[in-house]
């Protein structure tokens, strides 16, 4: 699956499984080509990373509400207001700014 985030095409892995909502990027040390996905989600955790991770919290319109850089391992983020929640490596993203809206999901 690709999405556009401010003229940026990137990859993402949906994750609507148990298993694969639960994992995301946990134990792993290697930097990720692409993102997660996390629908009907306001919160996320980093136990169990070894890295730091750049978050992307959305609304129902697929609108950046809050944006979360180098995140460190050990922390949890909410946000009662997103619908949804993209992670990534950090670095992968070039630019994301609040508002804009996300195609492709």
């Amino acid at each position: 699956m690709a999405i556009e985030i401010e003229n940026q095409k990137l990859s993402i892995k949906p994750c609507i499984h148990f298993l694969s909502r639960l994992k995301g990027m946990m134990f792993q040390k290697n930097q990720f080509a692409y993102g997660f996905y996390f629908p009907k989600c306001s919160s996320l955790h980093t136990f169990f990373m070894r890295q730091s991770i750049d978050i992307i919290m959305i609304n129902a319109n697929h609108q950046i509400i809050a944006y979360y850089q180098n995140v460190k391992p050990w922390k949890i983020i909410r946000n009662k207001n997103a619908d949804a929640c993209l992670e990534f490596s950090t670095g992968i993203l070039k630019k994301c700014s609040i508002g804009a809206t996300i195609y492709g999901l």
